[in-house]
């Protein structure tokens, strides 16, 4: 008895993830024209989502997507944690020059597949398991594509994500954060949420080299992640930029300003630290 509710819960979340978050992120991806492929990872799958540039280029941008939803109402373990609202992805489709957005391990419809559990997309979301196995994933692409710099751009807790991915590429050629999630202790801290025990904390690293840029974007109205938290956060990194964009909350409106970064990625340019609206 016990075996077949089990049996039955797990084909209910088969049916729900048809029609959930991973189909709508899926159909949006579609629309954009973007390809997707499934990667081996270190044990987990992933699912890579690549532009259809034609540009000749050996540098690669790696977008990396927020936390999406672990939690439902702060209550229940979310069955999907795929982003319900896709600003990495967004923020891909207005970029020319070859990009993927890298899926984390358990997302995209992956929740409930072995070895997955509720903790990689909650209290370990920043695990080195994760992102040990993101790691094994973008060496392979940049393996395929040949590639010699990267560019990883991370939203929320993508930007944790990137940072903690940053390190790792000797490729490595600038990093990009936008409202991102630089400092665990501090966010759960503010929110009076549950210690994301089992993830690493980004703000912990060792400094990035200093031929890695780093530019790092703070929305002036975001109340998830306030710009001072991330101030505070890249107090050690050497080579690094505060932007503050007055107007900007947590999810709103970076795409109205990615064209001009991109244009100022590709310049190598450098803003002293100020509030700036592109």
């Amino acid at each position: 008895m016990k075996k077949s509710r089990y049996l039955c819960i797990a084909a209910l979340l088969l049916v729900a993830a048809c029609s959930g978050p991973s189909k709508r992120f899926d159909q949006q991806a579609w629309d954009y024209g973007f390809q997707k492929s499934e990667y081996q990872g270190n044990g987990f799958s992933h699912l890579v989502y690549r532009n259809n540039s034609v540009q000749n280029s050996l540098v690669l941008h790696v977008y990396l997507g927020g936390d999406g939803t672990p939690w439902i109402d702060g209550k229940l373990i979310a069955w999907d944690p795929t982003p319900r609202n896709p600003v990495g992805l967004r923020l891909m489709a207005l970029d020319d020059l070859p990009s993927i957005y890298l899926g984390r391990p358990c997302y995209h419809g992956k929740s409930i597949t072995h070895p997955c559990s509720p903790s990689l997309w909650t209290s370990e979301r920043y695990s080195a398991e994760v992102v040990d196995s993101m790691a094994v994933v973008l060496q392979e692409v940049i393996r395929q594509g040949e590639y010699q710099e990267l560019v990883l751009i991370g939203f929320s807790g993508g930007g944790g994500l990137a940072m903690l991915l940053a390190e790792r590429f000797p490729q490595t050629r600038q990093v990009v954060t936008l409202a991102g999630n630089l400092d665990i202790q501090a966010w759960v801290t503010l929110h009076h949420y549950d210690a994301l025990t089992g993830s690493l904390n980004p703000r912990n690293i060792n400094p990035l080299a200093d031929k890695i840029q780093q530019y790092h974007l703070a929305g002036g109205r975001d109340t998830n992640i306030p710009p001072q938290m991330i101030k505070n956060a890249i107090q050690q990194q050497k080579n690094s930029q505060f932007i503050l964009l007055e107007g900007f909350t947590h999810g709103c409106c970076w795409e109205k300003i990615w064209k001009s970064m991109l244009e100022c990625l590709s310049k190598a340019c450098v803003w002293k630290e100020r509030t700036s609206a592109l």
